[in-house]
């Protein structure tokens, strides 16, 4: 018989692209169980489940996801929408996302928006929606964002807001932004500050909300009454103008700042205005972007895990689908000291700044 004149269930698997079928039969398992480790199911013997995975990798089985699609009515995608301002933060969010979404079996369908309107939103969750995507996660907690997730959740579509005020929406998941505030504000208090300024982020987006109110708590705590606070925009020239302004108080002795961008820019005005850091103003960021330890000096900032916060959205994502009680939506700070931070009152000479310009 021809080789055209044979079906493809004649065919060996060496002949055809392989199914679900040859991966059971060389791997001496029935078809539920390999469907059960394609899936990703844990309730299998370690042995079963690497058995199953030398016959998919010995075979180069892929499993068919159009057809999966068309049994279970699932597309196995999820949509992800953020915006092209680029910080670090949220980029990190999303390839990571990519990642754990790839490796738990989804695809992953991405809208990259030029800013977080309201307007702008509603048509990226329409256009993802129009994909048959099983869930989305959308990476910015602003008003905006929390309202267009809030308006989803009757249509039967988890979204996973990040960052967001677990108050407001279903789903959420992010770093405990108030404890970060509360831990890089506790330091400056314990070296001996008490003319504390916080320079926060746009009052629109829960983050700046939620790290003002964490300086807040720390100085009410320690008997201080907090000065009114500045607000940037999040971006390293906002920090600079605002910066500026600051350097020519004489009531501020250290800065909380609500990321590090603004605290690159803060630390250029101070610099500019000849005030030593942390001699005279001690700086403390937030997020500990890569550049943070190369900055002169090294930035003291409060550390985001923004890996885990990614994987912990498709985790979330998993559970909402499946109907079971999610994993915890906070992810814990950290506090990084560097150079940046010192008792009030200590001046650094030119000698020490060019030693840091040298490190």
């Amino acid at each position: 018989m021809s080789e055209a004149a044979r079906t493809p269930a004649e065919r060996t698997p060496a002949e055809r692209t392989p199914v679900m079928a040859d991966v059971a039969r060389l791997a001496g398992v029935s078809h539920q169980t390999v469907s059960r480790v394609v899936n990703g199911q844990h309730n299998l013997r370690p042995e079963t489940r690497e058995r199953v995975l030398e016959a998919i990798r010995q075979l180069g089985y892929r499993r068919n996801t159009a057809a999966r699609a068309l049994v279970t009515r699932r597309s196995a995608t999820i949509g992800v929408i953020g915006s092209k301002a680029g910080f670090w933060g949220p980029s990190t969010v999303h390839r990571t996302i990519q990642a754990a979404g790839r490796e738990a079996g989804y695809f992953v369908s991405s809208a990259n928006l030029p800013s977080l309107t309201r307007e702008e939103l509603v048509d990226a969750i329409s256009h993802l929606r129009d994909q048959s995507v099983e869930a989305i996660v959308l990476i910015g907690g602003t008003d905006d964002a929390l309202e267009a997730a809030r308006a989803q959740e009757d249509l039967g579509i988890p979204v996973v807001v990040v960052e967001g005020d677990e108050t407001k929406t279903r789903w959420t998941v992010g770093v405990d932004q108030v404890a970060g505030a509360e831990l890089g504000t506790s330091l400056l208090i314990e070296l001996g500050h008490t003319e504390i300024l916080h320079l926060g982020g746009p009052p629109s987006w829960t983050e700046a909300r939620s790290r003002l109110a964490g300086f807040q708590n720390a100085m009410y705590a320690a008997g201080l009454h907090p000065a009114p606070a500045v607000t940037g925009d999040w971006s390293a020239r906002s920090g600079y103008e605002a910066g500026r302004g600051i350097a020519r108080r004489g009531d501020v002795s250290a800065v909380f700042c609500a990321n590090d961008q603004m605290a690159l820019g803060l630390l250029r005005a101070l610099a500019e205005a000849g005030r030593s850091v942390p001699g005279e103003v001690s700086v403390v960021g937030f997020d500990d972007i890569p550049e943070a330890a190369y900055l002169i000096p090294p930035l003291t900032t409060v550390r985001q895990d923004f890996t885990a916060v990614g994987r912990r959205a498709i985790e979330i994502i998993q559970a909402a689908l499946a109907g079971e009680p999610g994993p915890g939506r906070l992810i814990e700070p950290e506090l990084v000291v560097r150079a940046s931070t010192g008792a009030p009152g200590t001046r650094t000479d030119r000698a020490s700044s060019r030693r840091w310009a040298d490190a």
